[in-house]
């Protein structure tokens, strides 16, 4: 016990350093959303990652996917590393940078209100972010209730108001600065976690042979008739499971936490180193959480059931991890905080920003005649909403974990679902495609929304959603992410531009000549044009 309190003093004295070293940066509302638009590859690519994993990853998807799909489940990790990852870099990194720095925009609802040139849509866009990333900041703090309770004891509120405090301190302080350096830091914790619990957990089976003969012994209650069913290639639900790697892959397109690491980053070389660590920390990480839960059927006898049989997927990780030694638990205990204090300072200073900056400022500004806010005052009001937003979500968190909803992937899915389905399509057509129209981007916001709406209606009075299929909100936010990606483009073509040659004008910040280095971009001498 000592020597975990040791290691947790440790790790919260380092978060609160960083903050208060970076708060110089923080002069301004620039430097405290987004560090000046200087921020390097691995900072950049490692607040991505640890903004993508959180709590929800090791605890609720890994525990809850792996039991129902087994190994197969690590295709989820896969496709986050490479579509969730590396395509979202290679098809938005770049432009995003460009875009928004032509733009002046610090926000997501900020680029859409300024491509569109519709302070509405900058406001519904402000409101779905605020409304949105409330359950999914509530599941943060369930996936550390059960590691904390095995670990030390403590009651579940005390682990949510702590964690909170101390992720307000550092972000509070030190700003997007301070929240990259953190995030590298944690990044850094979760990477050699994850390979170690992978060790431990096989090793403690046996090895990985012996884990995966046992494995393949369980019978599937989904797929009876496939032998080894949980070492298969696809698992016993090839099409559910396509579900999850669309929606925890494609989503992060469309999720205002993730796109806005790409406004901070400094340069064309960070951009392309980005990339690359990316996907490798997204390979390890997820790839490694996933391939870890599908583990999970090994340890049915001691893990928790409710009322119906049913697993409760919450529980499945942390019992797999009860057996390790005291060392490895303080590790585990570390490397869920890290995952869940990097994605939840990011989520609250998306949300805080994304108000001040898209809402506040703008009323303000129509009240006092077209004064503008003064730096100061922007600066209070983010930190205010940072400070609103982090009690409002502690406060859901605490009333949640007594409620029926209990599984941490429902929270995750709603959330994602809503945000991927209303914003993904408008965001990536707006990138590269001058002809998308404002009347494609309301379309998409409502289907988005009320499609994530009724299917959360339906979740908590247990009625049926259009289909079985779609009952899940995994399977509810892949299919308001494609209906998106397909009435946008078909909406704008018969629904006309606003304002076109302001339009043309942005598109112009992509043709304008720069001189690069022949190392980044070869040409013949003599061919120069």
């Amino acid at each position: 016990m000592i020597l975990k309190i040791i290691v947790l003093l440790i790790f919260f004295a380092v978060m609160i350093g960083v903050g208060i070293y970076c708060r110089k940066s923080t002069t301004d509302v620039q430097g405290f959303v987004l560090g000046d638009r200087n921020v390097g590859s691995w900072l950049t690519a490692f607040a991505f990652g640890t903004s993508y994993f959180s709590a929800v990853i090791f605890v609720g998807y890994a525990g809850q996917f792996g039991w129902r799909y087994g190994l197969s489940s690590t295709w989820i990790g896969i496709g986050n590393a490479f579509i969730g990852s590396l395509l979202a870099w290679r098809l938005l990194g770049r432009r995003t940078r460009l875009m928004t720095q032509y733009l002046h925009s610090a926000t997501m609802p900020d680029f859409f209100g300024q491509r569109f040139s519709s302070n509405s849509i900058k406001i519904a866009a402000s409101v779905i972010v605020f409304v949105f990333l409330i359950p999914y900041t509530a599941s943060l703090y369930n996936g550390l209730s059960r590691l904390f309770g095995m670990s030390f004891g403590i009651d579940y509120t005390w682990c949510v108001l702590g964690m909170a405090v101390l992720t307000g301190i550092y972000v509070l302080i030190g700003g997007y600065m301070a929240t990259a350096i953190n995030d590298f830091i944690q990044g850094i914790i979760m990477l050699v976690g994850i390979g170690a619990v992978v060790f431990c957990v096989l090793n403690g089976n046996g090895g990985f042979t012996e884990a995966v003969s046992r494995l393949s012994q369980i019978p599937s209650e989904t797929a009876p008739n496939l032998q080894g069913a949980f070492v298969s290639f696809f698992g016993p639900q090839p099409l559910y499971l396509l579900g999850v790697v669309l929606l925890t892959s494609l989503g992060t397109w469309g999720l205002p936490q993730m796109v806005g690491k790409f406004y901070a980053i400094r340069d064309e070389v960070a951009i392309r180193k980005g990339t690359f660590i990316s996907t490798f920390f997204a390979m390890i990480v997820a790839g490694g959480c996933y391939f870890l839960g599908g583990f999970g059927r090994l340890y049915g006898d001691v893990i928790e059931y409710n009322s119906t049989g049913t697993p409760i997927y919450d529980s499945i990780i942390p019992s797999m991890l009860q057996t390790l030694p005291d060392l490895m638990i303080g590790v585990v205990i570390i490397l869920v905080l890290s995952a869940s204090m990097s994605t939840l300072s990011s989520l609250v200073l998306t949300s805080g920003s994304t108000l001040t900056l898209d809402i506040i400022i703008p009323a303000t500004a129509r009240l006092h005649g077209g004064r503008r806010m003064s730096q100061a005052r922007q600066l209070l009001y983010i930190r205010l909403l940072v400070v609103f937003f982090i009690a409002v979500s502690s406060v859901l968190a605490i009333i949640q974990a007594k409620s029926s909803v209990t599984f941490i992937a429902q929270l995750m899915g709603i959330s994602w679902g809503a945000l991927a389905g209303a914003f993904l399509a408008p965001f990536l057509f707006g990138l590269y495609w001058k002809r998308t129209s404002n009347v494609s981007v309301w379309a998409c916001f409502i289907s988005g929304v009320l499609l994530m709406c009724a299917c959360m209606y339906c979740t908590f009075t247990g009625q049926m959603f259009i289909s079985p299929f779609f009952t899940s909100p995994i399977n509810s936010g892949v299919l308001a992410m494609l209906l998106g990606l397909i009435i946008t483009p078909l909406i704008s073509l018969f629904t006309p531009v606003k304002n076109r040659n302001e339009v043309d004008r942005m598109f112009q910040c992509y043709d304008r000549e720069v001189t690069v280095r022949a190392s980044i971009s070869l040409m013949e001498e003599g061919n120069e044009e």
